[in-house]
Order: structure tokens, then C-alpha cells, then sequence
């Protein structure tokens, strides 16, 4: 997850608006993205270099 996060937090400092990615409210908000057979939530603070991990679900097998 932290290489993820770091890979977010890179798309973003080239300019990427990274609020759209992954599923979501298109206007912002609270963003789904799957990763590695889990997901992970995060909020992207669209006036600062922000990205904020709110919860990890490792995937079922591994639970």
C-alpha cells in the first residue's frame, strides 16, 4: 500500500488530477481503488499535495 500511495502522491506532483481515478464521486470525495486482489479508500485534497489513505482491505484470501 505505501508503494501505491507513493505512486499516487508522484502521479500528482506531474500534474495529474488523481481525484479521478479509481470509483467514486466524480466531484470529489471519498475514492475506491483496487489493488494487489484488495482495495483501498483515500481522499485527495484537491488545493494541497494531499492524499489521504482511509482504509485498507487486504484481500479475503489473505483474511
Amino acid at each position: 500500500m505505501e508503494r501505491l500511495a507513493g505512486q499516487l502522491i508522484d502521479l500528482a506532483s506531474t500534474g495529474v488530477d488523481i481525484s479521478d481515478l479509481g470509483n467514486g464521486p466524480r466531484s470529489g470525495g471519498l475514492r475506491r481503488m483496487d489493488a494487489a486482489g484488495g482495495w483501498f479508500y483515500f481522499l485527495v485534497a484537491p488545493r494541497d499535495p494531499l492524499v489521504i489513505i482511509v482504509r485498507i482491505i487486504p484481500p479475503f484470501d489473505a483474511l
